[in-house]
This record gives structure tokens, C-alpha cells and sequence, in this order.
């Protein structure tokens, strides 16, 4: 039997389907939305319940997405009580998200208990990291007794983008030099090397680099400092204002959806056209950054629901990168499929890629399961 229960327990939604690895399209799917924080949805279990009632019920495997695998976990694993213990004790390091998947785990092991579970980890795809690419520049104890490096997440995400790079640009994924910029509720830009990870946004947790929806990405750590020592912040507080009420939320005052926002904006809010901006202008800032760890810049790849659906902003960032080759001309609007919007045969590409990571999970929860 090939096909897998892919499930996906992301920042803001619950993506559900059922995957046949050699299809273009899942034999069956459903998402249902948790708004810009999926730590604050209520009754994620009956989400989950819901939408496994409206699926085919054949499968032989179920496949979870988990954001944050730490050091121990670098591969496909099957799940069982103690696998879960330790996706617990990780949970510190992606508080959006590892608790909510962990528990997507529990409620689908009571669903379907037949069924064989496997953990996909979106830390995996950053194995490759040199050490000079994931090691901070803070006490050295810190890496080698508390274990504080660089991860990156959105592995999963990266990897489909790859193949499917390659697919389009007609190049063997080995010998593509590319930036991949996951743009979602969580940004994300990875440099990918001849198929490798070798600089990522990301970091220890997914708080660093870009603004996201309600998250912050980097910001001088003397601000923390400052708010904590003079303003009475604790860490609990910087915590949930760090996670949960930053970003696009804590710039704009009303919403992390760039879909609002866009909205907000062309009706003259200007604090949501603030947070667009500053959304463009980092998001250009570190997708240079990331091209400056490849031997050559081959193509941009868009992904993420922000990536693939917001023409308007990919198109703006893309304005701000002509310096490393760029062309002009990329927003086009209502684009739905993966395309080269613009460059190739020899200048930068720009390519829009849906993001797949169900077919990424599924592959690798099939080659994984029979050998049980």
C-alpha cells in the first residue's frame, strides 16, 4: 500500500492529507486554519478528529511533521512512547511548535493506533551545516556543554524546493547553487549548496532572522536587556512577546496576516504598510546574506504561503536585490503553479514553488516503515 496520512501541525494551521508519493495531487486533504498562532486555537484534538473523518482511511503509515529535532534526531524516526518523552524535552527550544505537534502525535496514536508513526524533522536538512556556519559567537562552554548551536528549520520545506528547482530549471539538484526563502506565519531564508545546506536564518530556535507573523527574528539582544532591566520584563514575559506578540503583529497593532495587512495597507493604514516594508526590506537583507555562502547564485526560490501567493511583495523584494543580478518583472499575479517567473539560461532565475512537504514525508515514511 503506498500511501501515507501526512500530517503537518504547523504555527497557524493543520494540514491533513493523504499522499500517494508518485501522484502530482493528494488523494485526499484538509486544512483547517489556527489563525496567526496555533498555540492559542482551541480544540486542536477535534481539529484533527474532524479532519481524519473526511479522509480515505487506507493507509499504511502516518507521517508528522516536528519542527525542532535537536541533536538527537537528524532522520526519519519511528515514533514511540519514549521518542515522544524526548520531542517533550525539546519543546523549550520551538515553543510554537513542538508542542503542538507532539501533541498532534498523541491525538493521532488514540485515532488510528494501528498504524505505524514517523517523525520527520525539519532541523534534519541542516545537518550539513559546517561548524563555522552553526556555532555562535558566545562562550564556547555554551555549544559544548549546553549544547547551544544553529539549526534551521524549514527543512522539509527547503528539500521539496530543491527537487523541484532542479525539475524546472532542467539542472541536476547536485550542481544547484540556490536560496531558498520560505515566506509563511514563520520566514525562513537556507543557502543550498550542490543539494546541501550550508547557512540557514534560523537558528538555535526558529525566533531568528526574518520578521514573521507574530514572531520577532533578530533583533539586538541590548534591546532584551534593556527592557528587562529598566522596564521590569521577565523571561516568562519576553518569552511570550518575543513569540507571540512580535512581527508583523507587534509592528502593524492589529494583525500577523499578510493578507490583511495588504489589505490594511492599500486603505492607508499606515502601520500595516510599515510592517510591510519592514518585512520586505529584512527579508532582502537576508536572502543577500545567504548568497553570499554560495560559489555562484544560480536562482531565488519562493515558497511558503507568503512566498508562493503574495506577487506584490515577492515582487518588491525582488526589486531590492538587483544588485546581485536580479531581473525585473517577477510579481506576476495570479500565478498558482510552480513557475520560472523570470531569469535562467545564465542570469539569475526566480522561480515560485509550492511548498510539498507532504510528498517529502511520505517518501520517507515509506522507505522507513516497510523495513519494521
Amino acid at each position: 500500500m503506498a500511501r501515507v496520512l501526512v500530517i503537518n501541525a504547523g504555527s497557524s494551521s493543520l494540514k491533513v492529507s493523504v499522499v500517494d508519493p508518485l501522484a502530482a495531487d493528494p488523494v485526499g486533504a484538509a486544512t483547517i486554519d489556527w489563525g496567526s498562532d496555533a498555540t492559542q486555537a482551541v480544540d486542536r484534538r477535534a481539529s484533527l478528529e474532524r479532519a481524519l473523518t473526511t479522509l480515505p482511511h487506507e493507509v499504511a503509515a502516518a507521517a508528522h511533521r516536528v519542527v525542532h529535532g535537536g541533536n538527537r534526531f537528524r532522520a526519519p524516526t519511528l515514533v514511540d512512547d519514549g521518542v515522544l518523552d524526548e520531542l517533550d524535552r525539546l519543546s523549550e527550544l520551538a515553543p510554537l511548535h513542538n508542542p503542538v505537534a507532539v501533541e498532534t502525535i498523541r491525538a493521532q496514536r488514540d485515532l488510528r493506533p494501528e498504524l505505524p508513526c514517523v517523525a520527520l524533522f525539519d532541523t534534519a536538512f541542516h545537518a550539513s551545516l559546517e561548524k563555522e556556519a552553526y556555532i555562535y559567537p558566545l562562550p564556547y562552554a555554551w555549544f559544548s556543554d549546553w549544547g547551544v548551536r544553529r539549526f534551521g528549520f524549514h527543512g522539509l520545506s527547503v528539500e521539496w524546493s530543491v527537487m523541484r528547482a532542479a525539475e524546472l530549471l532542467d539542472v541536476h539538484a547536485g550542481q544547484l547553487s540556490l536560496v531558498v526563502a520560505h515566506l509563511g506565519s514563520g520566514c525562513s531564508v537556507t543557502a543550498v549548496q550542490d543539494g546541501r545546506s550550508v547557512w540557514t536564518s534560523m537558528g538555535f530556535t526558529p525566533l531568528e532572522g526574518l520578521v514573521m507573523g507574530t514572531r520577532s527574528g533578530s533583533v539586538d539582544p541590548g534591546v532584551l536587556l534593556y527592557a528587562m532591566r529598566q522596564h521590569g520584563i521577565t523571561a516568562i514575559d519576553l518569552e511570550r512577546i518575543l513569540d507571540h506578540e512580535s512581527g508583523l503583529l507587534g509592528i502593524s497593532g492589529t494583525t500577523g496576516d499578510v493578507r490583511e495587512l495588504v489589505s490594511a495597507a492599500d486603505n492607508g493604514n499606515d502601520r500595516a504598510r510599515l510592517a510591510l516594508e519592514i518585512f520586505e526590506r529584512r527579508a532582502a537583507e537576508e536572502i543577500a546574506a545567504a548568497a553570499t555562502h554560495l560559489e555562484r547564485l544560480d536562482a531565488i526560490v519562493f515558497t511558503g504561503g507568503i512566498g508562493q501567493n503574495a506577487a506584490g511583495l515577492r515582487a518588491s523584494i525582488c526589486s531590492r536585490l538587483r544588485i546581485l543580478g536580479l531581473p525585473r518583472g517577477v510579481s506576476i499575479e495570479g500565478i498558482e503553479e510552480d513557475s520560472v517567473l523570470s531569469g535562467g539560461q545564465g542570469s539569475v532565475a526566480v522561480l515560485r514553488i509550492t511548498a510539498r512537504e507532504d510528498i517529502v514525508m511520505a517518501r520517507a515514511a515509506l522507505a522507513l516503515v516497510p523495513s519494521q
